[in-house]
């Protein structure tokens, strides 16, 4: 009487009943892979964190609107061309009529004396503190046997009170031991007197003696010269050499006088009024 094979008593029966009695079978290798897979599928992919995708980059943003009227960002074009120069100078002739020095002075040592306080100073400053100063001090002599410290009172005001005071009564002794007690004409006799520099020496030659031996270079003519495309320096002695070869000599005196006045009334320093500039067809710093 044959007898039926029970099922798994085979090879193949015993490989695919492996699971059942507790051993590694292959159906149970593949059920569970199968099932790990399938456990796999039914994640949700996380969603990656960091930086956004090109996709998301490449999508268009707002553009902010430009001003109707704004200065030119980056360096001013270099346009050193005395045509140019001399027309930029025949407007601000014709808008500035008055434009003067802004020291008040009677002579040359008032001047001298002035300037000096004008470092790091506004003139209207140093115009309240000389009327003092010079009533009780009329003239280098007078001031070169001053006491530095009743100085440094009268002018405390004007800032580096101290320095400035020992300047202005070594300036009064060397007047009266090398020049009499008078103001020398003379560019390489100022600037040997303490306190004094070339710009001091040319607002005093141009000024008091109407000699027209260089520019007067301030922080407004720096500025301006630079904005207006005159020079790409911002060393005031290199300033001034690019600025002379521009301008006729006999002009040299009153450009430093037409640039302080345009650019306390119009080219501030941090906020120029470009709209209302009668040079800004001629000004590369501003746009048209």
């Amino acid at each position: 009487m044959a007898v039926a094979k029970k099922r798994g008593a085979g090879p193949r029966g015993q490989a695919g009943g492996a699971g059942v009695g507790g051993r590694t079978g292959v159906s149970g290798v593949r059920g569970r892979a199968l099932g790990t897979a399938g456990t796999a599928k039914a994640k949700p992919k996380a969603k990656a964190k960091g930086k956004p995708t090109a996709k998301a980059k490449a999508q268009p943003t707002a553009t902010a609107k430009k001003s109707p009227r704004s200065r030119a960002t980056g360096k001013p074009r270099l346009t050193r061309d005395p045509e140019r120069a001399a027309r930029l100078y025949d407007v601000l002739a014709s808008t500035y009529p008055d434009a003067h020095c802004a020291l008040d002075h009677e002579n040359p040592f008032q001047l001298l004396a002035a300037t000096i306080l004008s470092a790091q100073c506004t003139d209207k400053r140093v115009n309240m503190v000389t009327p003092l100063l010079f009533a009780r001090y009329p003239n280098a002599a007078a001031l070169a046997r001053a006491k530095r410290e009743d100085v440094e009172e009268i002018i405390r005001s004007t800032g580096f009170f101290r320095n400035k005071a020992t300047n202005l009564v070594a300036m009064a002794g060397a007047l009266v031991d090398r020049h009499g007690g008078e103001v020398p004409a003379d560019m390489d006799a100022l600037v040997a007197l303490p306190g004094v520099g070339r710009k001091t020496a040319n607002v005093v030659l141009g000024n008091a003696f109407g000699r027209n031996e260089g520019i007067v270079v301030d922080t407004h003519v720096s500025r301006l010269s630079q904005r207006l495309g005159l020079t790409a320096d911002s060393d005031p002695v290199k300033i001034e050499t690019s600025l002379v070869p521009l301008f006729p000599r006999e002009r040299w005196t009153m450009l430093s006088h037409l640039l302080i006045e345009h650019g306390r009334q119009v080219c501030d320093a941090k906020k120029p009024r470009c709209a209302e500039c009668p040079l800004v067809e001629l000004c590369p710093s501003a746009l048209a």
